[in-house]
């Protein structure tokens, strides 16, 4: 009795010392899982265009190829884009030198004498600052009347470069020599844009409007270039994936041999299969 209970307590202690939730304690075999080959090309490209061609042993022209669009892109966007910034600085410039808001009130007043305070409201609008309060050019008729023009300063942001150069409404600002701004000629003259619209152009506000339209057109050309690097990033992946995937299969390769005696240059097919 005595060695039976003896043999109890010690099962007892030797079980109540094994974790069944400790993996140690199941000699479980453990592998590596590893990546099929064309996803291991396929991620290389998307990374690194032409790293994956590079893994396939491809021709040497694919991973050329691929990162010689990856480094003109690259480049392109960088000088698009810097040329885009150099000119908007300049244009910005421009219009800081020719274009006021006193001029704007009071050229207004001349241009259109009957409604300059309804051209003054507008559909558009200019931010002002007086101090440390903050106004648009739709009170500026008010404005004026309780501040010195030395007080009153407009807010020359993105807005105020786009419509200074874009609507009628603000053409009263540039310094040009005033001239009649109604007739074809001149400093001040109209432009017909399609079968109604007109707008009222001075020469300094279409220079101004050329430098803008030249930067923003290099902006577009900087993106387009983005746009080529990120589908060049895809196309490689995809191609270093396809190739991969055709190589683990062993598909046999078809070539033409050259035969300069045949009228067309061809003198047979090869097939070549390797394993």
């Amino acid at each position: 009795m005595n060695r039976i209970l003896s043999l109890f307590i010690f099962m007892s202690i030797g079980f109540a010392q094994f974790d069944s939730y400790d993996l140690a304690n199941y000699p479980v075999e453990r592998d590596s899982i590893g990546l099929p080959k064309p996803v291991k090309a396929m991620f290389k490209s998307f990374l690194v265009p032409g790293l994956g061609q590079i893994q396939n042993q491809d021709h040497w022209w694919k991973p050329v190829l691929f990162a010689g669009i990856e480094t003109i892109g690259i480049i392109s966007s960088f000088n698009y884009g810097k040329r885009a910034e150099d000119i908007r600085r300049q244009f910005e410039a421009y219009g800081d030198a020719h274009w006021s808001l006193e001029r704007w009130y009071n050229n207004t007043k001349t241009i259109f004498p009957d409604r300059w305070e309804e051209i003054l409201i507008g559909t558009h609008k200019l931010g002002l600052k007086i101090g440390g309060s903050y106004y648009f050019t739709d009170q500026l008729a008010q404005l004026v009347q309780q501040y010195a023009w030395s007080e009153i300063a407009v807010i020359r942001d993105r807005d105020f470069y786009e419509n200074i150069g874009k609507y009628d409404q603000f053409v009263g600002g540039w310094d040009d020599p005033y001239d009649d701004p109604f007739d074809a000629v001149g400093n001040w003259y109209t432009v017909q844009k399609g079968s109604v619209e007109s707008i009222i152009l001075t020469k300094r506000k279409d220079d101004y409007r050329d430098q803008r339209h030249e930067s923003n057109i290099l902006k577009h050309y900087s993106r387009y270039a983005v746009s080529v690097v990120m589908f060049n990033h895809l196309v490689s992946g995809l191609e270093a994936a396809w190739t991969a995937n055709n190589q683990s299969k062993n598909i046999p390769k078809l070539d033409l041999n050259y035969n300069p005696v045949n009228k067309w240059g061809v003198g047979g097919v090869r097939i070549t299969y390797a394993w």
